[in-house]
């Protein structure tokens, strides 16, 4: 079946159209000021070789950093109401506590505390309180704020509290747009409170965007379904994916690990994405990137949520250049690179100018940068190398030599020997390997909560199956899915035999 995956960044739209696992087209354009009409000239390109063999289009596969950006940007973010039940604990550090001043002014939230909530055991803290749920939702309603993420203690060991306050925000609010904590976090009551108010607060922007990309494709003449890629190296319909935008926060370098492992064929490496702005690394175990179980800052805000272990560095082909102190970064021409850098007919020095100047790639009018001194084009890309292999060996987790696979557009920055690595691997259409990643992706499920009450083989085939629901439910084929990880972890200070259980599954998309 044929596929097209499209990759939004920060310097580069790429596209690829793909029919089983061969590549029929690509293309790699500057990502556009207003993001879309870089879309739609990547998808007219690739589109154009529909006709190339036979067979039907299935769907469109897309992954943005609208998501990510909104919130780095403080830009197009939604009001939010902050309901926590929670109370009398946590009244001393109350919700966006730890956020940065000019996120939460952006924001602009109403925060409300109420009584209720549950013990690390899973036994009430306090009864919760009807009537203080039912005056909050009024006074959202009244403020006409109609996003609200709603959290409240040990929600991942039962959701009682969170399900009982959703109903009575309903009830008040009928039209309301409601983030329960326990759906997108884990244990650790600010970090998955963090990550539901920033859901909430980029809804919005969600259904907006997947409109656009809606349009974009009809503007194109294709009427198939279309799916955002997440976190995780897998896609959820549009629709389930604009509910929970912050699942897509890191799906740019997820993609461009899980096409990695496409051209490649290698299920275990290290990768290192580098793009026009940043280079990600990350690690591949079993096809997919290695999740991070510890605190991810997004945008300055401490969450615990399914996020790929990546290491960011400032380094990507606009990596700006002092010419006089040879410092590298941070700053980046971004997608104004064709206009701005050196070979290019512009006056700034980026990484790609000292690339070229060493002969390592041949782009835009090497004249132009003939006059660079070759001792401090060899100082610079020293640094370069330096920056990448301390970064390489943060993300190491063996002594033991390990293969590198190189990708992205500004793979030509990544020198041929790393400290560490057994082998850097350079495969041909590794420049669009995030598309790649997008068109080839599969649907998962997952699951990571807390079961108490259960034996062990009870509460792994609950969480197995709730897994395998949440897979369908976001598009996948129930009769090619398979269990990818499990994981299960006893909880000794909690009764009844409690567990954290995390249970992931993946399938084909479904597109009967």
């Amino acid at each position: 079946m044929k596929r097209i995956g499209i990759d939004v960044g920060g310097t580069n739209t790429d596209a690829v159209l793909i029919d089983g696992e061969t590549i029929l087209a690509s293309v790699k354009v500057p990502t556009t000021q207003d993001v879309m009409s870089g879309v739609k000239a990547a998808l007219s390109h690739v589109a154009a070789h529909l006709g190339d063999t036979p067979g039907p289009l299935g769907a469109v596969m897309i992954g943005t950093t609208h998501f990510t950006n909104a919130v780095v940007e403080r830009a197009r973010l939604e009001r939010v109401a902050a309901l926590r039940v929670a109370l009398p604990t946590g009244a001393s550090l109350p919700p966006m506590c730890d956020w940065p001043a000019d996120l939460v002014q952006a924001v602009d939230p109403l925060i409300f505390m109420t009584h209720g909530g549950h013990e690390y055991d899973g036994a009430p803290l306090v009864p919760m309180r009807d009537d203080e749920i039912r005056e909050a939702a009024m006074r959202i309603r009244d403020a006409g704020v109609t996003s609200v993420a709603i959290s409240a203690t040990f929600s991942p060991l039962t959701t009682e509290c969170e399900d009982r306050a959703a109903e009575i925000v309903r009830q008040v609010i009928p039209g309301a747009r409601i983030t329960l904590s326990n759906t997108l976090g884990r244990i650790g009551l600010l970090e998955r409170e963090n990550v539901a108010l920033l859901n909430a607060a980029l809804q919005s922007l969600g259904r907006i965007t997947v409109q656009a990309f809606k349009d974009a494709l009809a503007e194109a003449g294709l009427s198939v379904p279309f799916y955002l890629t997440q976190n995780d190296g897998t896609v959820a319909l549009a629709e389930a994916a604009a509910a929970n935008p912050v699942f897509s926060f890191a799906s740019g370098p997820t993609n461009s690990m899980r096409g990695a492992a496409f051209l490649t064929g290698l299920e275990d490496a290290m990768v290192v994405d580098v793009g026009g702005t940043t280079s990600d690394i990350g690690c591949l175990v079993g096809g997919f990137p290695r999740e991070a179980n510890n605190i991810v800052h997004i945008g300055g805000v401490r969450t615990l949520f399914r996020m790929p272990d990546l290491l960011p560095i400032a380094l990507g082909g606009g990596t700006i250049v002092d010419p006089r102190t040879g410092a590298i970064g941070p700053r980046s021409t971004g997608y104004r690179i064709l206009q701005e850098a050196r070979v290019f007919g512009g006056e700034t020095l980026t990484a790609s100018d000292i690339a070229v100047a060493a002969g390592v790639v041949e782009m835009g009018d090497p004249g132009r940068v003939a006059d660079l001194d070759p001792a401090f084009v060899a100082a610079t890309r020293a640094k370069m190398a330096a920056m990448i292999a301390e970064s390489f060996d943060q993300m190491k987790t063996s002594a033991e030599d390990v293969p590198l696979i190189a990708v992205g557009g500004g793979a030509f920055l990544i020198p041929d020997q790393v400290p560490g690595a057994s082998e850097v691997l350079r495969v041909e259409n590794a420049g669009v390997a995030n598309a790649i990643g997008a068109a080839m992706a599969q649907v998962s499920g997952e699951v990571d909560k807390v079961f108490s009450g259960l034996s062990r083989d009870a509460a792994l085939s609950a969480a197995e199956e709730e897994a395998r629901a949440a897979a369908v439910a976001s598009g996948a084929a129930e009769d090619s899915l398979k269990t990818l990880e499990v994981e299960d972890i006893p909880i000794a200070y909690l009764p009844g035999a409690a567990r954290r259980v995390r249970v992931r599954v993946i399938g084909d998309i479904d597109f009967g």
